[in-house]
């Protein structure tokens, strides 16, 4: 895994509407193609699009999950890792990477972006929260670019 040019971690809720579903598969298939390592947190959702855009690009998507049980991965997660951490998996996810993508989601994922700010992480927002320090992107094509901007 270290032919991989950067580490990104993909935040995002679970209940997504079907656009912000397909633009998320879209990027990560985008990802995968750039030769991205990409993080999510495992599940439905933001999670599962992500990663199955990168398991049809070809590239690696590893879940950190919240429970000990690997039945919480959705089925394009290449890497399930149990953590038996619950929400606390949120910062594992912060920590583990070069630049964060927010993805639409609510609470959970304010939490994510608010520890990778406080990691001094880039974070690049698609459909998510408007707060000072997240560089929104208008296209899985913008968040790209954003993302090779930062590396």
């Amino acid at each position: 895994m270290t032919n991989h040019r950067a580490r990104i971690s993909v935040f995002g809720g679970r209940d997504i509407t079907d656009e912000v579903f397909s633009h998320t598969v879209e990027l990560g298939q985008k990802m995968a193609e750039e030769g991205f390592l990409v993080f999510c947190g495992g599940g439905p959702g933001v999670m599962e699009a992500v990663a199955k855009g990168v398991k049809e690009g070809g590239g690696t998507c590893v879940g950190i999950l919240k429970d000990g049980s690997l039945d919480e991965a959705n089925e394009f997660i290449s890497l399930p890792i149990t953590t038996g951490l619950g929400i606390y998996r949120n910062l594992m996810l912060a920590y583990n990477c070069d630049i964060a993508v927010a993805v639409s989601g609510q609470y959970g994922t304010l939490s994510e972006i608010a520890y990778a700010i406080q990691l001094e992480k880039p974070v690049i927002g698609f459909h998510t929260w408007d707060i000072p320090k997240v560089n929104h992107a208008d296209s899985p094509s913008d968040v790209i670019q954003k993302i090779n901007e930062n590396l």
